[in-house]
């Protein structure tokens, strides 16, 4: 090899290691801090330069090799996807990312697509369609938009704001008013501005719960959701990273806690072997109406979920025709039988029976102890009609 050639390659070479050089200060800057940083890049640079130096007679194959490796070799642990910005920390400030394996979960994409779809739903008359919680939530604009059509209230803020500290204000406003709403009922606010406008799922999945909830949204969210959280840290200069467990989602039951216990949960909780005795008495009460359409009940739970024996009852009951237009004679989808139940409750109301304390997803749902009590407070209005 002539020394033209050795020349060529020694610069290539040199060129090389310079990238690779920039290529560690990232790595040490993400990772390590900047504490020992000027150290170990001089040792390591002189250290490359050394070994690279003295065989700078590699073939051109050789230096593309290493150069291929050079650019494909991983920089960062894969274990948690954790962005750029997401490092970039004051002193003792700290970051939450949800762990790629908990978005995987099945029961954590069902809650975030059921939230995603409800808002949606509910601003549908306002042509705002959300994609991603977190990338349209986080800017205060349609949280603003739900909570006016939820709550029915008209909040004083800009419609528009392109600034950060606009965006901030005008969240600041939209969460002193669900606050409002919340705290008298004992909701744990599980979220701040800065992580709204962080952009923090977790933070913004709590909130979409609590107003849902709150609000006794037509929907149904997954229980027990939790998710994995790693919590980057930075001190003295260092990043730390820890895990923690988010429960997102409980029992929809203790979710809507508000509610007093009442005779049902007594029943279900104590003396479950007396279970039997109720719903036998309901299936005779809701059979002596039902019979004069030929029709009969054997279980409770399934029979009424998709609420057509509901309307029916209620028509038979108060001693008229329901006309078929008005409901679904056979549903064949989930929205379907909660516009059946939902009818069949504003029958009730109609008929003077207090607004049940179930709500008609739960019957749908097949939640025995929620169609227990719908058929209760129809028992004890009606027991002794003919």
């Amino acid at each position: 090899m002539g020394e033209s050639q050795v020349g060529f390659l020694s610069s290539a070479m040199f060129s090389l290691l310079v990238i690779k050089r920039s290529l560690f200060a990232y790595v040490l800057r993400r990772w390590k801090g900047f504490t020992n940083e000027r150290r170990l890049l001089n040792e390591c640079f002189v250290a490359d330069c050394h070994r690279d130096i003295l065989t700078s007679n590699l073939w051109v194959s050789d230096l593309q090799e290493e150069g291929k490796n050079a650019i494909n070799t991983p920089l960062s642990p894969a274990f948690v996807d954790i962005h750029p910005e997401d490092t970039q920390l004051e002193e003792n400030e700290e970051r939450m990312m949800i762990d790629p394996t908990s978005k995987d979960d099945p029961k954590f994409k069902e809650l975030v697509k059921v939230l995603t779809d409800w808002v949606s739903d509910v601003l549908v008359e306002e042509r705002i369609i959300v994609k991603q919680l977190e990338e349209d939530l986080y800017d205060g604009q349609v949280l603003q938009k739900l909570l006016e059509k939820l709550a029915g209230c008209k909040l004083n803020v800009a419609e528009v704001t392109q600034s950060e500290i606009g965006q901030r204000q005008k969240l600041q406003t939209v969460l002193d008013a669900v606050h409002g709403l919340l705290r008298p009922h004992g909701w744990a606010l599980q979220w701040t501005v800065d992580s709204i406008h962080g952009k923090n799922l977790v933070a913004i999945l709590h909130l979409l719960v609590s107003l849902a909830m709150h609000f006794r949204a037509p929907i149904r969210l997954p229980e027990h959701v939790s998710v994995q959280v790693v919590v980057v840290r930075k001190r003295e200069g260092l990043l730390h990273s820890s895990h923690v467990t988010e429960e997102l989602t409980t029992t929809t039951e203790a979710m809507m806690g508000r509610f007093e216990r009442d005779a049902f949960d007594t029943l279900f909780d104590h003396a479950p072997d007396k279970l039997s005795v109720v719903k036998k008495s309901l299936i005779t009460f809701v059979n002596k109406q039902l019979n004069k359409l030929n029709l009969e009940v054997t279980e409770l739970e399934t029979q009424f979920a998709d609420g057509v024996y509901l309307v029916l009852l209620m028509g038979l009951l108060e001693d008229y025709f329901v006309p078929l237009h008005n409901f679904y004679l056979t549903p064949d989808s989930f929205d379907q039988r909660v516009h059946n139940v939902s009818f069949a409750f504003e029958l009730m109301l109609d008929g003077g029976l207090r607004k049940p304390k179930a709500r008609p997803e739960d019957v749908v749902n097949l939640d025995l102890k929620s169609t227990l009590r719908v058929l209760y407070n129809l028992f004890t209005k009606y027991k002794n009609a003919e």
